[in-house]
């Protein structure tokens, strides 16, 4: 990459994790839009995927339509009740999947989460492709282990907030 060529990016958001971390440690909502201008400012934002559960609740079909005028693309899996009242509705193997095949063809990727599952994928895409990690989370319900294994953690605060 060459001085005055801006570096690539590709950001992946596990919006579930997001959404509740914010909730429950900052009592407020993730503010998309300033995220986006933020990385923006940083690079050209190649990639751009949200994944969550499909629960065909209204509001959360607003907050997707939100998400897609900002430039995400958004990944549904169908929300799953379990005969025993929990829920199923996991997309780490499909963010894991798409990092890989994205990997090798962007400067920077930028994931959200605090899922510790993500750390084996963020040291393994740094070692194989040489690409940049990193990570935006919660720091009180980020995962040490996820911390450690990026090249920089932006931790979620009231700036990025609603």
């Amino acid at each position: 990459m060459s001085d005055h060529q801006k570096p690539t990016i590709a950001i992946f958001v596990d919006v579930q994790n997001i959404y509740y971390t914010t909730r429950q440690a900052l009592s407020g909502q993730f503010n998309y839009q300033a995220f986006w201008n933020l990385v923006n400012s940083q690079g050209t934002i190649v990639a751009a995927n949200a994944y969550a559960i499909d629960r065909g609740d209204k509001n959360q079909r607003n907050f997707q339509s939100i998400l897609k005028n900002i430039g995400f693309e958004i990944k549904l899996k169908p929300f799953i009740q379990r005969r025993d009242g929990s829920a199923k509705g996991d997309w780490d193997v499909g963010i894991t999947v798409d990092i890989m095949q994205i990997a090798q063809q962007v400067d920077k990727i930028i994931l959200l989460s605090g899922d510790g599952d993500f750390d084996l994928l963020l040291e393994r895409i740094k070692k194989d492709y040489a690409v940049t990690t990193e990570v935006y989370g919660v720091k009180a319900l980020t995962a040490d282990s996820l911390i450690n294994s990026c090249d920089r953690f932006n931790p979620i605060d009231k700036a990025l907030l609603i």
